[in-house]
C-alpha cells in the first residue's frame, strides 16, 4: 500500500504543479474559477475521504488527468487552447474542439469511479446492471452540467458564453451529452479489464491487513 500511496502523492503534486500554471494570468479570472471549481471540490473530496475510502492508482490517475483537462481549459477557455486552435485546419474543423475532449472526459472519468463504488461497495445485485447505471450516471452529471451552464448564463449574462463555450452551435448542448456519453462507453470497454486487476490488488491487499 505505501508504493500505491506514494504514486498518489506523486499524482496530487502534478496536478498542484499544473493548477498553479492555470491559474497564473488566465485568460478569464471568473471563467476560470467556474472551470476549475469541480476539480478543486473533487481534490477537497479525496483528501477528506482518503483514509476511510482509497479508490485504485488508475482512478486517481483518470481523476488527475480530468483536473488537467479543467486547468488547461481553465487558463485559456475552452473555445482558445492553442492546440486545438493548430488541429483545425487540418481537420477542417469550424470551431475549437476542446470543449468536446472536457466532455469525453465528463463520461469517462465517472464511469471508472462510479464502476469501482458499485463493485467495492456492492452496490448493486446483480452485477449485470452495473453498466447500465454507470451510463445513467453519466448521462445524469453531463445533463445536470448543461443545466449548471444555462443557470450561470442567467445570473452572469456574456460572461458565461466562455464559460459555455458553445462557439455558435445550436446543437452544443446535445453534442456535449453525446461526447460524454461515449466516453463512458468507451471507459467501460476499454479500461474495465485494467479496473478489475486493480480492484483485486486492492481486496488482496486489505485482505493481508
Amino acid at each position: 500500500m505505501k508504493s500505491a500511496q506514494t504514486s498518489h502523492l506523486a499524482l496530487l503534486f502534478m496536478v498542484a504543479i499544473v493548477f498553479c500554471w492555470s491559474g497564473w494570468w488566465p485568460h478569464d479570472r471568473f471563467t476560470w474559477w467556474l472551470e476549475i471549481a469541480p476539480g478543486l471540490a473533487g481534490i477537497i473530496i479525496l483528501l477528506a475521504t482518503y483514509r476511510r475510502f482509497q479508490f485504485t492508482t488508475l482512478c486517481y490517475a483518470l481523476i488527475a488527468l480530468h483536473i488537467c483537462v479543467l486547468c488547461v481549459g481553465g487558463h485559456y477557455t475552452y473555445a482558445r487552447v492553442p492546440a486545438f486552435d493548430w488541429l483545425r485546419p487540418i481537420f477542417d474543423w469550424h470551431r475549437n474542439h476542446y470543449d468536446r475532449l472536457g466532455h469525453f472526459m465528463q463520461g469517462f472519468l465517472p464511469a471508472m469511479i462510479a464502476r469501482e463504488m458499485f463493485i467495492r461497495l456492492n452496490v448493486v445485485n446483480p452485477n449485470k446492471l452495473i453498466p447500465f447505471l454507470i451510463v445513467s450516471v453519466c448521462l445524469a452529471i453531463s445533463a445536470f452540467y448543461e443545466l449548471v451552464e444555462w443557470w450561470m448564463a442567467i445570473i452572469s449574462g456574456s460572461a458565461a458564453n466562455d464559460f459555455g463555450g458553445s462557439q455558435g452551435d445550436v446543437w452544443d448542448t446535445q453534442a456535449d451529452m453525446a461526447w460524454a456519453l461515449i466516453g463512458a462507453i468507451c471507459a467501460l470497454l476499454f479500461l474495465s479489464y485494467f479496473h478489475d486487476r486493480a480492484l483485486r490488488k486492492i481486496h488482496y491487499a486489505e485482505g493481508d491487513r
